[in-house]
């Protein structure tokens, strides 16, 4: 194209100039349209904003918190007698035949429950206490069978006559002896017998010997189904394992299982039998 004169040029290149700022704000408007952009506008001209009321605005979702699963918690259940003299009998009713007597306090084994009446072990018979002189007891169980098995196996002889120098019923090497009867133990016996029965442990022969089976435990590391060894009044001044005097099984709770003086019972560690304390000895 040809121009007159300078002027004309001039118009032209204004026109053109014109033309490419027009094409510009209509691709501004077109871009922002595409994008919802509102170019700047004076309050008075913006669009009203719609808000909803409190009660129609969507809650937040909080994400699920994760349930608290407890651990579950096994227990034993025991009988505790809360009179002296109650009576043990053959049946769930005071017409039957009466087999022994329990203390105040001793804890028996709970097996069942039949008409008013608790079912339990005694001199390995299945005897029968009223519900109205005993409440229950909930021991920790230790969780493992073999323990439960050794500690049933003690529950059966409550009872049973305790007897200073009571036939074994093996040579500590599994060899069985001849004259052993459960109708009588002494705190010994009765543990060899139990762990033998209930685990196939061989325990040895007296106290000081089987206290140096297994593994020694703390006091404060006490379990369910160890092994506990006392001094007594007539070993007291002795040395080393000559001490030892007396053993009994921990059943948790400030409970033991043995036999001494009188007969095989679960009672609570008395504070003299406390001060007497030696050592534990796990053998499971």
């Amino acid at each position: 194209m040809k121009f007159k004169n300078l002027a004309a040029f001039a118009v032209s290149i204004a026109a053109v100039a014109t033309m490419s700022g027009c094409a510009a704000a209509s691709e501004k408007e077109d871009i922002m349209q595409d994008n919802n952009i509102t170019e700047s506008l004076p309050p008075e001209q913006l669009p009203p904003v719609t808000e909803l009321p409190p009660e129609q605005v969507p809650p937040e979702e909080e994400a699920p918190s994760a349930p608290v699963v407890k651990p579950e918690v096994k227990t034993a259940a025991y009988i505790s007698v809360t009179a002296d003299g109650v009576n043990l009998r053959t049946g769930a009713g005071t017409n039957y035949t009466v087999v022994g007597s329990a203390e105040k306090n001793t804890l028996y084994s709970l097996l069942g429950e039949e008409n008013g009446w608790y079912m339990t072990k005694y001199k390995d018979k299945t005897v029968y206490l009223s519900k109205k002189y005993c409440v229950t007891v909930d021991l920790p169980s230790s969780g493992n069978k073999t323990v439960e098995a050794v500690i049933a196996e003690g529950s059966k002889f409550l009872g049973v006559p305790y007897v200073y120098g009571a036939t074994r019923l093996h040579d500590g090497k599994g060899n069985m002896l001849k004259g052993f009867t459960t109708a009588k133990f002494d705190c010994s016996s009765l543990m060899q017998y139990i762990f033998y029965k209930g685990a196939g442990q061989l325990l040895d022969v007296t106290t000081r010997t089987q206290v140096v089976q297994g593994a020694t435990v703390k006091k404060s590391d006490l379990r369910r189904g160890d092994l506990m060894f006392f001094t007594n009044a007539t070993r007291k001044d002795k040395v080393g394992i000559e001490r030892i005097g007396h053993v009994a099984l921990y059943l948790g709770g400030n409970y033991i299982l043995h036999t001494a003086s009188d007969y095989a019972k679960i009672e609570q560690i008395s504070q003299t039998r406390w001060g007497y304390y030696i050592q534990s000895q796990r053998i499971i």
